[in-house]
């Protein structure tokens, strides 16, 4: 039988049983009131005809009136009618002659007296008749109260046991499989496969025991099939890490070593016996390479192995398995051949640039010579060519000098000449600077630099060619006749905020994060706007040298604002 049919069967069962004492409550309430509507029904109401009779017959003792006849015969006839009990039959009919002899009579009351007893003999005997039959009932009533009280308590005690016994086993039935399985199945979660459920029914439980069993059986077969493979794939991988170019170090979640290949023993300058299993802090307390491998956040280093210096890259990997780290994977990989070829290209740019900085001077030079009348005078053409080579002879001498700026950057030569200065200073320097270039496209600048600000931290010269080249990038993207926003306060704790505000055509947010990167270029820009790309990228690095920051805020169609702090002077 099945766990369904057995439930259905076992609660079926509890529903007869309550069927059953219902209906034996009811059978038994029945027949007391049954008995009880008897006795009010028949005796009670026969004791009440026979005392109306013998209150109308002593109403007068000289003889009936009219009145007394018609309630004595009213009573009599329902007495007629409520014969139960054995013998009351013939009390009655003798009681109707005598009472038919006394209406005979009339008014002749020594007469009427003798029969009178009479009647009052038969109705007090038909009242002991019912009498007695009344008290013959409530023993009767108390009888089968009695009884089915017992039995009614044999029964409820019958049912209770027998419900008590089903409420206390059926659900050890049910529950006590299940957690046996639970068991199991924990077990299981411990890789102990040799797990089996001896469940001897023929319903669901039995079959489920049977399944499991089975999958055990199966997944011990795997485990013992699969552990060679395991290993041969654990080695293969210990082989592709070793065979690596890259030094590659294993850390578990509780930051033991658990694998490590052989190029990142060459550099830690310890074998791997010594390194796997151990605790990495404990090992880089005595290691100087691990030691900033594990704490410092730097991502290019210079490291001595195999006697000659050679630049790696860091990279940490986060092992997650199911939203949880369970450990991580620290990778240097050789980028040697990559920094020489950089700086070889740096050092290149830097010589280019600074060569081409002379031809470039006797350029202007002799512009500067063409354009003065004592060489001659030159038609309008010829003016306006001179004017296209000067022009590119400045935009050709700016990209070479962002060049060099960008080589010293990038050689780590950049020479800052620290000092301290007034920001008006750098505001007035600036503004000299592009006063030209804002002319010529109508463009206000509108200056807000309080006096009363404090002195600042600064290179002179390094911030000025930051700031005049916000606005320089401001008035190339401002509208004709525009305004352009600079702004001087102070900002959070101990920093001076340097902020060029345009209202131009602004920058897609998607861009913002870009925008201070080398040789990176807004798509869109007009032939006149665009430049080398250099600019801020420098910009960026002159101000972070400096210990300040820049940044940039901006909305399509509203124009930009870059800004950039500079640390005050701690006693102002």
């Amino acid at each position: 039988m099945t766990i369904k049919n057995k439930l259905r069967a076992g609660f079926g069962f509890l529903f007869l049983l309550a069927l059953i004492c219902c209906g034996l409550s009811i059978y038994f309430l029945n027949r007391l009131s049954a008995v009880a509507g008897v006795i009010l029904k028949d005796n009670y109401e026969t004791l009440q005809y026979v005392k109306n009779i013998g209150n109308a017959l002593d109403q007068n003792e000289s003889g009936l009136s009219a009145k007394q006849e018609g309630l004595i015969e009213a009573n009599l006839l329902k007495q007629e009618h409520n014969v139960t009990e054995p013998g009351e039959q013939q009390l009655t009919d003798s009681l109707s002659s005598k009472y038919e002899q006394l209406k005979l009579l009339g008014h002749d009351a020594s007469k009427q007296s003798t029969l009178r007893l009479q009647v009052r003999k038969l109705l007090y005997d038909i009242m002991q008749l019912n009498m007695g039959a009344i008290e013959h009932k409530n023993v009767v009533a108390k009888g089968t109260a009695n009884s089915a009280t017992l039995l009614m308590a044999l029964i409820c005690s019958f049912l209770f046991l027998v419900s008590f016994s089903f409420v206390v086993n059926f659900p050890g039935y049910i529950a006590n499989p299940i957690r046996e399985l639970t068991e199991r199945i924990q077990e299981i979660s411990k890789r102990n496969y040799h797990q089996q459920l001896n469940f001897k029914s023929n319903d669901e439980f039995g079959d489920l025991g049977q399944a499991f069993n089975l999958m055990t059986h199966k997944l011990n077969e795997y485990e013992n099939s699969n552990l060679a493979s395991i290993l041969f794939e654990k080695k293969r991988i210990e082989t592709i890490i070793n065979s690596m170019h890259d030094a590659i170090i294993g850390l578990d979640e509780k930051s033991f070593i658990i694998f490590v290949n052989e190029v990142a023993c060459t550099l830690v300058g310890m074998t791997e016996p010594n390194l796997i299993g151990r605790y990495a802090p404990d090992v880089a307390m005595e290691n100087d390479l691990l030691r900033n491998l594990l704490v410092t956040d730097q991502i290019k280093m210079k490291i001595y192995a195999d006697n000659r210096e050679s630049f790696y890259s860091k990279e940490v990997l986060s092992v997650v398995s199911k939203d949880k780290v369970i450990g991580k994977v620290i990778i240097l990989k050789n980028i040697t051949e990559y920094q020489q070829l950089d700086e070889a290209k740096t050092n290149f740019i830097a010589t280019i640039s600074h060569e081409l900085k002379t031809p470039i001077s006797s350029i202007k030079m002799s512009l500067k010579l063409l354009e003065d009348a004592r060489i001659g005078d030159m038609n309008p053409e010829q003016k306006q060519l001179l004017e296209n080579i000067e022009d590119d002879a400045r935009r050709l001498l700016q990209i070479t000098g962002e060049l060099l700026d960008m080589a010293q950057v990038e050689t780590g030569k950049l020479q800052l000449n620290f000092g301290s200065t007034h920001p008006n200073n750098i505001v007035d320097y600036a503004l000299k600077a592009v006063k030209t270039t804002a002319e010529q496209k109508q463009v206000e600048i509108n200056v807000k630099c309080d006096d009363n600000l404090p002195e600042v931290r600064a290179d002179l010269d390094k911030t000025t060619w930051v700031l005049i080249n916000l606005l320089s990038n401001a008035i190339k993207y401002s509208h004709e006749k525009s305004v352009v926003d600079l702004e001087v306060k102070k900002y959070k704790g101990d920093e001076i905020e340097f902020s060029v505000t345009d209202h131009g055509q602004g920058i897609e947010n998607k861009y913002l994060s870009r925008i201070f990167e080398r040789y990176f270029k807004v798509p869109g820009a007009t032939v006149d706007q665009t430049g080398t790309g250099l600019g801020l990228a420098i910009a960026k690095d002159f101000i972070e040298a400096q210990s300040g920051k820049i940044a940039v805020e901006s909305e399509l169609g509203e124009g930009s604002k870059f800004y950039f702090t500079l640390k005050k002077i701690n006693n102002q």
